[in-house]
């Protein structure tokens, strides 16, 4: 099936697609679906910039970055999402020292959602608020003096040379912290929009992706540089695409402590399009 929506101006849809090997089941056969879309590749955080001024119509954007422009009435436009249900492998938090004294945090330049909940459970659990800096997408952990480095996407799935005294996987941290998946990214679409069949769309694009998540693995492993056990095991059992009721459920205590921790506005509500409410 074959779907071709177009804005209610008449222009190409703008879909904004995530770079990193989490998101590539939702991604599987996305142009060929979606024919008439100008699809526009990058981080999650730039994406989240692009869709909240006007340049994209929906995006694969952090989940964070939903709650924070609640006034662009921005809709979950689908039931595929990027999350975990206990460690996720590619969200890493590497500290020098104990958690407890982390006074320091680099961010990595591409995360909005990780480096939210970074600080949420640094501030929960521990009652440490550090000094935040960002981490550019092209330096690495040896290019700051931080106490703490989060790390997310592909590059924080390889070994590190340091020795760090303390490494959490967030997507564990949150898991055992809550007994809730996290939910990472998700898919948004501004106002204005036949959403009938982009969500249609997004969907059948996840379901081939799972369905082959396996084929995909194989495809990006040397790409990468990275075992195939990692990626199938990554793709297969560290993510999971589907925004169930308990994704909202984590979803909703994300947004309560990030509002808590002033981090997110609050007062925000979920708004759901008809297959992410069904999902």
């Amino acid at each position: 099936m074959h779907y071709s929506p177009n804005t209610r101006w008449d222009q190409p849809l703008r879909l904004g697609v995530v770079s990193y090997l989490n998101s590539k089941p939702l991604l599987e056969d996305l142009a060929v679906l979606l024919p008439d879309a100008d699809i526009r590749l990058d981080y999650p955080s730039r994406l989240a910039d692009q869709l909240a001024a006007g340049q994209l119509d929906v995006a694969l954007i952090p989940s964070v970055e939903y709650f924070r422009g609640f006034q662009q009435n921005y809709e979950i436009v689908s039931d595929a999402c990027v999350a975990a249900r206990g460690p996720v492998l590619s969200v890493k938090l590497y500290s020098r020292v104990l958690p407890g004294k982390i006074r320091t945090l680099a961010l990595d330049e591409g995360s909005r959602t990780s480096a939210t909940l970074a600080r949420i459970l640094l501030a929960e659990r521990y009652g440490v608020t550090p000094d935040v800096e960002p981490l550019p997408l092209t330096c690495s952990l040896n290019d700051t003096q931080a106490d703490a480095i989060l790390l997310i996407g592909d590059r924080a799935m390889y070994p590190t040379e340091e020795q760090f005294a303390v490494t959490w996987d967030l997507g564990e941290e949150w898991f055992h912290w809550t007994g809730l998946p996290f939910v990472f990214a998700m898919w948004v679409a501004r106002p204005g929009l036949d959403l009938e069949p982009i969500e249609a769309a997004l969907s059948e694009a996840r379901d081939h992706g799972v369905n082959h998540a396996d084929e995909i693995a194989r495809r990006e492993a040397p790409l990468l540089g990275l075992p195939l056990p990692t990626t199938m095991h990554y793709l297969t059992q560290n993510l999971h695409f589907r925004l169930g009721s308990a994704e909202r459920t984590g979803l909703r205590l994300f947004h309560q402590l990030a509002a808590r921790n002033g981090l997110a506005p609050e007062g925000v509500d979920l708004v759901f399009s008809s297959i992410a409410r069904a999902g």
